[in-house]
């Protein structure tokens, strides 16, 4: 078996109080104080992606956002950075997610750069393209790492990403044998999507997850149709109960898929695609996320460039402790990146 557990001395072993999957994934929203250190030196840097693949801004490149800080290492007085970490956000999450905040604070504390990086139509960017948001369009979103891979300057390039955000940063690093990211040393995936269709049925029945998605997405297509009226009447959605009537609707309505289906399954992660990965690659979830079954990691092959590390604990993006309450991912993530710089 492939899959591997995380040395000892960095194993997560949460409070027996805070095993439960589900509260895990709760407990992920929430903030603390000293999360906010990433935000106080950001940088806006607007990132050309490309051709617009949606047909609607011909002749016009994609723009996507991107939040950079530089790192704060106090404690060893460096100069130089460790190298440049870019994080990616899940789906209807953004630059100022939760875990961005957190993880991106801990690294620059430890000596690395950061981007925090928004996909089309997340965080404040519906404005910058008249196409909405679709899971696969890969081509921009790569076109944008690739930019941000440059911004290292020959320095070790970390791409860091959950949920959504994983399943993007698998697909980067498979791309990566014909589209090279420049001086990428390591992609990091954390309870990636790897099967969209699986995971859109654990959420809908998933009563209070679907309910806070749901309303998120419906609120970014409202958005999106206050800018650009001319194009979008999202509001018969308001009265489609599950996310996944809703992609049927959109997906039929707004693109080339013929449906929910074909369109989950044009950014799945097949486990047999593993075989053409040219970036090293390091998968870390945790066997009982709620929405991510653990049987998605052991399916995969085993690959001289794959890590794969699923936790008995985490939930979906969690990875909480208490006493005091504090979010142990970054310890986990600096860990591998210890191995490699």
């Amino acid at each position: 078996m492939h899959s591997r557990q995380l040395d000892p001395e960095n194993q997560y072993r949460p409070h027996r109080l805070l095993r439960d999957g589900n509260l895990q994934t709760i407990l992920g929203r929430h903030i603390p104080r000293d999360a906010a250190l990433v935000n106080e030196d950001e940088q806006i840097i607007l990132f050309d992606a490309g051709p617009d693949r949606t047909d609607l801004n011909p002749g016009r490149a994609v723009r996507l956002l991107g939040f950079y800080t530089p790192h704060r290492n106090a404690v060893h007085l460096q100069t130089d950075p460790k190298g440049l970490a870019m994080l990616v956000h899940g789906w209807e999450g953004d630059s100022h997610s939760a875990y961005n905040l957190i993880l991106g604070s801990s690294l620059i504390r430890a000596g690395y750069d950061v981007v925090r990086m928004n996909m089309r139509d997340h965080g404040p960017t519906h404005h910058l393209n008249r196409g909405i948001f679709f899971a696969t369009l890969i081509e921009e979103f790569h076109a944008a790492t690739q930019q941000v891979g440059l911004l290292a300057a020959g320095r070790p390039f970390f791409i860091i990403g959950a949920s959504l955000g994983g399943n993007f940063v698998v697909r980067m690093a498979l791309r990566h044998a014909h589209s090279p990211i420049p001086n990428l040393r390591r992609a990091i995936a954390v309870n990636p999507v790897l099967n969209p269709r699986l995971t859109c049925i654990l959420l809908d029945n998933h009563r209070l997850l679907r309910r806070y998605f749901r309303r998120r997405w419906l609120d970014s297509l409202l958005k999106k149709q206050k800018l650009f009226p001319e194009l979008y009447d999202f509001t018969p959605l308001a009265s489609v109960p599950t996310i996944w009537e809703m992609s049927d609707w959109v997906t039929k309505s707004m693109s080339q898929y013929s449906g929910v289906e074909e369109y989950l399954d044009a950014y799945s992660v097949q486990p047999s695609e593993i075989h053409g990965l040219a970036a090293p690659l390091t998968i870390l979830t945790a066997a009982n996320d709620p929405l991510i079954p653990s049987d998605d990691f052991t399916a995969l092959p085993t690959h001289p460039q794959l890590r794969v590390h699923v936790l008995p604990y985490g939930g979906h993006v969690g990875y909480n402790d208490l006493f005091p309450l504090r979010n142990c991912l970054p310890n986990l993530i600096r860990a591998l990146l210890a191995q490699e710089t």
